[in-house]
């Protein structure tokens, strides 16, 4: 075992000996730790703000634990523990209010973690305020927000699990938003745009709801929205939307429905090409990504990745559907140097 995580493995054998914290003691030396949880769940009374959580996973028996919390957010995968073994894992997690959707109730006060897996086992937890923390804001749908309630899941609820310590995810994607009105809402942008900071990473993926939206104003609201991250000197990404999964009768998703292309003919993710382009601005292709990987499924096999079974649902994906579609947009950040490559999870 490495050095590193040795000290690690000490510290957090202390935490877990801690008495119960006042809520003020936030902001102290002294972390938060496992005197908080049961053991199917643990609750912290920290006021809203970014915070990195360590996890000391294992027991006697073979384990298997993973981690979410807040608003049915994935934030640690599952992870395996031999027998007698102890597994040491990080996340950093966004704590705010509204804890989900920007438009939804307020939510539980606090950080709420619940701990799952097949076999789960938590030996110990350290909870303490984040210190530099990078920060990636999503701005989006209800095919990207942090859905209430189940089988609904948004690709932004699974991403965290993607991202290393350090780099936290704010969800501030919201049902039935288009550029319109993610703009016109005082809740959504005038509330997101003052809490970008210098280096912060804003992904933007709107055009579901843009139905009547003309291209003149479909492609103002992006170049607005692409500003406003600027002028707070954030590094704003515009991301094209996953498709719909709406087969042509030969197997593919070239047809207006599927590629999101509107009743006035306005080809959104052509538009937000363009606007990447012309801008300056990275662009993580979802709609490429998505299409290719539904019509590699094909018509059966694609099922599983939406609400299809469940719901007849073409548009809003499962939990699987959104890990897998999160799991794409790691990638692009991977790829595209977005996030620093120690800061993500690649398996």
């Amino acid at each position: 075992m490495r050095r590193f995580e040795l000290a690690v493995l000490a510290a957090m054998t202390l935490t877990a000996a801690l008495p119960a914290v006042p809520a003020q003691a936030h902001a102290g030396p002294r972390p938060l730790g496992l005197d908080h949880c049961t053991a199917t769940a643990c609750h912290f009374d920290v006021p809203p703000g970014t915070y990195d959580v360590t996890v000391l996973l294992g027991g006697d028996s073979a384990s298997s634990t993973s981690v979410g919390g807040e608003t049915r957010r994935a934030l640690l995968p599952e992870t395996a523990a031999a027998p007698g073994a102890r597994t040491v894992r990080g996340f950093t997690v966004n704590v705010r209010t509204p804890e989900g959707e920007p438009t939804g109730p307020d939510g539980s006060a606090g950080l709420d973690l619940t701990i799952g897996g097949t076999a789960p086992a938590l030996a110990g937890i350290r909870v303490v305020p984040a210190r530099h923390p990078r920060q990636i804001l999503l701005v989006g749908d209800s095919t990207v927000c942090d859905q209430p309630a189940e089988p609904y899941t948004g690709w932004g609820q699974q991403l965290p699990q993607y991202l290393r310590t350090g780099v936290s995810v704010a969800d501030y994607a919201d049902s039935g938003e288009s550029t319109v009105t993610y703009l016109e809402n005082p809740q959504l942008w005038a509330t997101v745009q003052p809490l970008i900071r210098p280096g912060d990473l804003v992904l933007v993926q709107l055009a579901h709801n843009d139905k009547t939206t003309d291209e003149a104003t479909y492609r103002a609201n992006l170049e607005t929205l692409v500003a406003g991250v600027r002028e707070k000197g954030g590094r704003p990404v515009l991301v094209t939307p996953i498709v719909r999964r709406w087969f042509n009768a030969d197997g593919t998703l070239d047809n207006d429905i599927a590629l999101l292309v509107n009743g006035l003919g306005v080809n959104h993710p052509a538009v937000i090409r363009e606007v990447a382009a012309a801008e300056d601005v990275p662009l993580i292709d979802l709609t490429a990504r998505t299409k290719a990987l539904v019509e590699s499924l094909g018509v059966e096999g694609s099922k599983a990745l939406y609400l299809y079974n469940e719901k007849r649902d073409n548009t809003h994906t499962s939990v699987y559907g959104a890990t897998v579609y999160a799991g794409l947009v790691r990638d692009e950040l991977r790829a595209q140097h977005l996030v620093p490559q120690g800061r993500v999870r690649v398996g």
